[in-house]
């Protein structure tokens, strides 16, 4: 058993055991029972899978920095794991190896540690929060309400979903926290490469696993060893330290392209306006629906409507189209032309241009669509087959390709994997008309969260036959081309930019609300990366709250004190949706009163809070308190506190500090901030400097 002193913590681990059985931290113990300190999956030359942990081994060696495992039933299989201290905090490595050709190393799990469950569910009142870098970031203390949702724990597995918990995808930052009241556990995997990574938590034996799944992207017979730290730190039980700790590795390891936006000639200057993003179909109403033409189609007689609201909300547009591509929306990689052909679509983005505005559509990433199930006459099978594009496509364990599970309800097909050469080459093909088109933004990798690809087996694309760096390294190097391509074009993803790409993935559509699904949202990804991108509210799809109350103004308050671009979704015929996907039109949010919210605060912006929410860096706000509204979480049965008053602080570029406070509300707002009293008016904010 060995027992280490760093800042704050002391850590106890029985390596004979297998096990870490003490953490201290704040004089308190943390650790709730005993877990392997490690499992790993070995998979063979059919694609079969078998699990080992610590506990399988029969032979443990001390080392000076920590322990060999070996005797597991798969002869001669070693597993080294080290302990070190690094700048006062616990550095984690892992090693496999001595693995035979027939074998590989898939992924560890590694360091696991049991710790209390979560606050609302534990009756020895010792839990806390997780802040977990899921989309935008999310603080969860209802691990058994979490369970009941999309956004649960996964197991991820081939073929992917966009809702596992994986880096680079919807988990954006190779990060989490386990945060109490009075301390808090940061764990950070320190990793320049940023290879593919389970990061997660779940609840067993009463107790929450903390785990990061390291994918090894190893061949048969090759070793996987660590060539950086997952490190533990003590922190408060502030969100915002826990941040500071991993903002300050990702200043000093910056991934590819990335750069402040100050400092960034590769953005248009329409970046620092902040435009105001509406976003909306030209066929049919909602995804599911029969795709006929809308009354917003042809393009340009949408103009009407948009110039009344950019009159109302005195700010510069971003029109964002939906369901515009010639072959069937959603149903990638395929778009060009565009519906109802180039003609109309051109007129309509020379109108928006000379006014001043902006033209953007979605796009679905790199699935490959065999058939529609929107557009009947869209069938790609016959092409497939006959050209055998089933190569480039990602194959399983078993070396079999399986049918996509990205938007079934849309579509039929195959994820493509970017890293073989069939699949690469069916992509710049069907991307290629779009750079060339004149638009000004495409979300280019709507399907593909984070900007991430999907697990790929395969032996014959040329990279390693399971999940890892490979991955992170070919989506660099594809989205690099793209934004050769693309020129002035900005490029974006479903749920922001994961971070090897905030260099490629300038804008992207920042889902923050499908974080109240399972706890409360908090603007993680704005702490980290703010001073490099922007993005923007988004269509808000998934949101859990119901029609019959308005939360449109509460959520365009959220994000706008995030530092995001605002964003209104409309139906054809020019009224507010809830959000993108509602079905129900019965109850819209009020129009008149989002775009006085709207208009407020683009003026907000404009004389003087853009210092700010431009490109400053995010910090903790002062001590703040305010009202609080419920609303009914419809999905799940259950109300869901709001604060009446948002509030950021920020440090911008001069070195002036400010707190900014949104308050959506109707009516006037009095919060106390450090001892001191704010009034912030109805559907406006207010700035303070700090």
């Amino acid at each position: 058993m060995q027992s280490l002193q760093f800042s704050d913590m002391t850590l106890t681990v029985d390596f004979e055991r297998g096990s870490i059985s003490s953490l201290l931290l704040g004089g308190s113990e943390r650790v709730c029972n005993a877990c392997a300190l490690f499992s790993l999956r070995v998979r063979d030359t059919a694609g079969n899978a078998t699990v080992y942990s610590a506990y399988d081994a029969t032979k443990c060696t001390l080392t000076e920095d920590g322990a060999v495992y070996s005797g597991f039933a798969l002869q001669g299989l070693r597993v080294q794991v080290y302990l070190q201290e690094k700048e006062g905090n616990a550095a984690w490595r892992v090693a496999v190896r001595g693995l035979d050709k027939e074998h590989f190393a898939e992924w560890v799990d590694f360091p696991l540690v049991s710790l209390p469950a979560l606050k609302d569910h534990n009756a020895a009142g010792n839990g806390g929060k997780i802040l977990l870098p899921y989309n935008e970031g999310v603080l969860i203390s209802d691990n058994d309400h979490r369970e009941m949702t999309d956004f649960r724990h996964w197991e991820p597995e081939y073929p992917s979903l966009g809702c596992y918990p994986v880096f680079p995808n919807m988990i954006s930052s190779q990060m989490m926290a386990y945060l109490w009241e009075d301390a808090g556990l940061y764990v950070g995997a320190h990793d320049a490469a940023r290879s593919v990574k389970g990061i997660s938590f779940f609840a067993k034996d009463g107790g929450i696993t903390m785990q990061i799944k390291l994918f090894c992207g190893v061949d048969f017979g090759q070793d996987f060893i660590m060539d950086y730290d997952i490190v533990w730190a003590a922190t408060d039980g502030r969100w915002e330290s826990a941040a500071e700790l991993y903002r300050a590795w990702f200043e000093q390891n910056l991934p590819p392209r990335a750069k402040k936006i100050k400092e960034n000639p590769a953005l248009p200057a329409w970046y620092a306006e902040s435009p105001l993003v509406v976003t909306y179909c030209v066929r049919g109403i909602h995804d599911m629906d029969e795709m006929a033409p809308n009354a917003l189609f042809p393009y340009t007689n949408a103009l009407p409507l948009l110039e009344q609201i950019k009159s109302r909300a005195q700010t510069r547009l971003l029109v964002l189209l939906m369901h515009w591509e010639g072959t069937a929306p959603w149903a990638p990689p395929y778009v060009w032309p565009p519906y109802g052909g180039t003609e109309n679509f051109t007129e309509f983005k020379d109108a928006l241009h000379a006014k001043g505005d902006l033209l953007g559509v979605y796009c679905s990433g790199f699935g490959y669509t065999l058939k529609s199930n929107l557009v009947d006459d869209y069938d790609c099978t016959e092409i497939c087959e006959r050209e055998d594009l089933v190569r480039g496509m990602c194959a399983g364990p078993d070396h079999k390709v399986a049918i996509s599970k990205i938007c079934t309800g849309q579509r039929r097909g195959y994820d493509i994997c970017p890293a073989s050469k069939v699949g690469h080459e069916i992509l710049a093909k069907a991307y290629e008309p779009l750079f060339e088109s004149g638009i000004d933004y495409a979300q280019i990798l709507d399907q593909n969260h984070g900007g991430g690809q999907y697990f790929c087996y395969s032996h014959d694309h040329g990279h390693p036959p399971a999940p890892g760096a490979w991955m992170t390294k070919t989506m660099q190097t594809m989205l690099g081309e793209w934004n050769g391509k693309a020129g002035n074009m900005l490029l974006g993803c479903e749920s922001a930019a994961a971070e090897p790409f905030v260099g490629n993935l300038l804008m992207s559509d920042n889902r923050f609300e499908l974080n109240y699904h399972t706890g409360t949202p908090v603007p993680l990804y704005a702490y980290l990366y703010h001073e490099y991108l922007r993005n923007f509210m988004g269509n808000q799809v998934s949101c859990p709250f119901g029609n019959d109350q308005d939360t449109l103004n509460s959520r365009i308050g959220y994000s706008f004190a995030a530092g995001d671009l605002m964003t209104l979704v409309m139906t054809p015929d020019g009224q507010l949706m809830t959000n993108w996907g509602n079905h129900d039109f019965s109850r819209l949010p009020d129009r008149e009163k989002a775009l006085d919210l709207v208009a407020n605060l683009a003026r907000f912006y404009r004389e003087g809070a853009g210092k700010y929410l431009h490109a400053g860096r995010m910090i903790p706000v002062l001590p703040t308190t305010c009202g609080e509204k419920k609303y009914w979480m419809e999905w799940y049965g259950h109300d869901c506190t709001f604060p009446t008053v948002y509030t950021t602080a920020w440090q911008a570029e001069d070195g002036t500090r400010a707190q900014i406070f949104v308050n959506p509300g109707d009516v006037d707002e009095v919060c106390c901030v450090a001892g001191k009293q704010i009034t912030v008016p109805a559907r406006n904010a207010v700035m303070m400097e700090i």
